[in-house]
């Protein structure tokens, strides 16, 4: 079961574990949280509960040592 991240739209692979769940997972990518609930195998609700902070432009490109 592959759902997209709401914040990013990065691909997150869900194992068969979460066939039968309701609660949080964290995007690997943007550290996003989502809270989801599946029944079945199959995805009933997604919804962003936290969008992770992001790093600003100049932090990404500090480099000096």
């Amino acid at each position: 079961m592959k759902i997209n991240c709401i914040s990013c739209g990065f691909k997150i692979d869900l194992d068969d574990v979460y066939g039968e769940y309701e609660g949080q997972i964290k995007c690997f990518a943007c550290n996003g949280l989502l809270k989801i609930r599946t029944e079945g195998g199959n995805i009933k609700s997604v919804r962003l509960e936290k969008i992770a902070p992001r790093s600003s432009n100049k932090e990404l490109l500090d480099l000096s040592v």
